[in-house]
């Protein structure tokens, strides 16, 4: 009987084969797989103790799909992932939250060896809890709004127009609403068919205050940048498996209702622009 059943995913095709060959050696059963897709199919249809996956590979999806796909399928399963890169900062901490261990690449084998040995012995360790960015978001809107605010606060050109916070930020905990429904809603990118009212609103108003079509883009700006660090803070809830999708949708939805704020603001104009009947 093998010690063990991994799977092992890695696109290197020589990589692969060689640890293959290393772990079947040392009385392990390998099956390979050389894509994220092909590991999916294999985790749907074969229960593993051990999950050993590059973490960068082509394609779509990497090695924290796959992690994430094993802690629903198979949560007593031991995940490890194989890095080329040794430091990685704050994401490492934060990629540690889902998996049980980093390796890097070029591993040393008996090293390699011995950690799964451990890490079976042990067991896998009890999930952590993990969240939608779209939840993270809803969450953090007061911290979101503060941070952004802040910001706009240390910009002169910006804060050359005069009013009440609530004025200058009143219509920041709608538009980030909206963009929490767009993020549960996983319309494709680029999609026009969810129309922000608030960004309409917000267009209208702010050409009514005064601001210059570059305030309008700059708070836009400053807001995209407060929304990506409350993600940094919040990194080891992140469920890595949907960040790529949920921040290009963050930025497409954003720039979607700046959009709708510059449309607005250009019929606002049109009309304080027509005489007096």
């Amino acid at each position: 009987m093998p010690k063990a059943k991994i799977l092992l995913v890695d696109d290197d095709e020589k990589l692969r084969a060689m640890l293959a060959k290393v772990l079947e050696g040392d009385g392990y059963a390998v099956t390979p797989a050389s894509c994220v897709a092909d590991a999916l199919k294999l985790i749907s249809s074969d229960s593993f103790d051990v999950l050993l996956s590059d973490l960068h590979m082509p394609g779509k999806g990497d090695g924290l799909t796959v992690i994430s796909a094993m802690r629903h399928a198979n949560p007593k399963a031991v995940t490890m992932l194989l890095s080329a890169f040794p430091e990685m900062g704050a994401a490492t901490q934060a990629i540690l939250m889902q998996a049980d261990q980093i390796l890097v690449k070029p591993m040393n084998i008996p090293a390699l060896l011995a950690s799964i040995e451990q890490r079976l012995a042990a067991g896998a360790p009890p999930p952590h809890a993990v969240e939608s960015v779209a939840t993270i978001l809803e969450e953090s809107v007061g911290s979101t709004v503060e941070a952004w605010f802040e910001r706009v606060e240390q910009d002169k050109k910006v804060m050359v127009i005069s009013m009440s916070r609530q004025l200058r930020s009143g219509h920041l905990p709608t538009l980030l609403m909206d963009l929490v429904t767009r993020l549960r809603s996983f319309r494709a990118l680029g999609s026009k068919e969810l129309v922000s009212k608030s960004a309409e609103d917000h267009g209208k108003l702010r050409r009514q205050q005064g601001y210059t079509p570059a305030m309008l883009v700059e708070e836009s700006r400053m807001l995209q940048v407060s929304i990506f660090e409350t993600l940094q803070k919040n990194l080891f809830r992140i469920d890595f498996s949907t960040l790529l999708d949920s921040v290009m949708t963050i930025a497409d939805e954003v720039d979607s209702q700046l959009s709708q704020a510059m449309e607005s603001y250009i019929e606002e104009a049109i009309v304080l622009a027509k005489p007096a009947q």
